[in-house]
């Protein structure tokens, strides 16, 4: 089993396991959110993935399956089962030994898991001072979290898992600019809170889960827009796998014919108008969270978009064609005071080289290169495709 143990999370089922979670707390129901708090070597799941446990047995999420997860289930679900007061617990599994015999899972590799019981007052001690200043509390932290998942924009959980800092549990709720949201747990101190800020990552840096003195990071990355220039058939089939994928996806042609919901539904934004116009719009909005695909039907107007793109922010700016083609649109580019180190950085052409024949294949080709760049950061140059139309 070869499983990357360092790349980052589905952040698309952590959306979803925010939302069951704020709901369950709406409806008074009980669980446990189980979350993999720090990974070495070869596991099936990374840091930042979680599950949530309820008292029937249900769960949404998943710590990767087989023995692991089951193990925690079943503790989660005995805390569940108890009268007494639980507390946050941290759970470390060897997949070496009883964890991976049954599962094939023998790949060395070392989970820790935290284990958080989330759970209301008895009918009995409802409006019971502390325990329900201690439910709002949790009820108004993950609400902020997530919000904060489901805008996109990132965020950084700072999570206590040794008590060299805070008592274990504790959470600290960061946004992409490191300014702290929320927390749970004990108000830190100002020496504390210096030492948790101290471990944050700037999110502008696609950082993966870390760990130090006693606190784990699991960032949330900021959603990535993809900004398809052309509405033609790969663009098509592009935005389709790109959304499925958990790319927003926007659209750009010319003809209101081709930019539209109709032939885009999974597109969030659908422009229309002259090419260039409407990119010389959109600079200001261009960041390093803006991937641009440059698939349009013509020569011209490839050049058109790459003349306005090459030279912004976007974190990945990429043009389909043969290499004549690229050649002369570079040539061209390079006359009008393009720069050779912005067209560098231009993935032209685009995509991962899997022989690619048919639309729907140039698609793959083109959104696995994106992922990578995604989830990798940065230019895989050594990888990059060369789709040849």
């Amino acid at each position: 089993m070869k499983l990357d143990a360092s790349s980052l999370p589905d952040y698309s089922a952590m959306r979803e396991l925010l939302s069951q979670l704020t709901l369950a707390l709406e409806q008074g129901r009980d669980c446990v959110y189980c979350s993999v708090v720090e990974t070495r070597g070869s596991t099936p799941q990374k840091a930042g993935a979680a599950m949530l446990v309820f008292a029937d047995g249900r769960q949404v999420g998943t710590l990767g399956g087989g023995c692991v997860e089951a193990e925690v289930k079943r503790q989660a679900l005995t805390t569940l089962s108890s009268c007494g007061e639980s507390k946050s617990e941290v759970l470390t599994f060897c997949l070496d030994d009883n964890y991976g015999w049954d599962d094939g899972l023998i790949c060395g590799g070392r989970m820790t898991i935290l284990a958080d019981p989330i759970s209301h007052p008895s009918p009995s001690g409802r409006g019971g001072g502390g325990e329900g200043e201690r439910l709002k509390q949790v009820r108004a932290y993950y609400e902020h979290f997530r919000k904060m998942v489901e805008a996109g924009a990132g965020c950084t959980e700072a999570v206590a898992i040794a008590p060299e800092v805070a008592p274990i549990g504790s959470r600290y709720l960061f946004d992409g600019a490191g300014e702290l949201i929320d927390q749970l747990g004990q108000t830190p101190g100002t020496v504390v809170l210096g030492l948790v800020v101290g471990g944050l990552i700037p999110l502008e840096r696609r950082p993966k889960p870390s760990h130090q003195h006693g606190v784990a990071y699991l960032p949330v990355l900021p959603r990535i827009t993809l900004l398809i220039v052309g509405g033609g058939h790969v663009g098509q089939a592009v935005a389709k796998l790109g959304a499925d994928l958990d790319f927003d996806v926007w659209v750009l042609d010319d003809r209101d014919a081709y930019a539209n919901r109709e032939r885009f539904p999974s597109a969030s934004r659908h422009i229309v108008g002259d090419i260039g116009q409407k990119l010389r719009a959109l600079e200001l909005e261009i960041s390093p969270s803006i991937y641009a695909l440059i698939v349009t039907r013509g020569h011209g107007h490839d050049e058109e978009a790459l003349y306005h793109l090459a030279t912004t922010q976007a974190g990945y700016v990429g043009m389909i064609g043969s290499k004549r083609k690229i050649k002369l649109i570079f040539e061209d580019l390079l006359a009008r005071g393009i720069s050779q180190a912005s067209l560098e950085k231009v993935h032209a052409p685009l995509g991962f080289d899997i022989g690619s024949q048919t639309v729907p294949e140039i698609a793959v080709s083109i959104v696995a290169e994106l992922i990578a760049c995604r989830n990798r950061g940065g230019t895989i140059s050594e990888a990059r495709v060369r789709v040849n139309l």
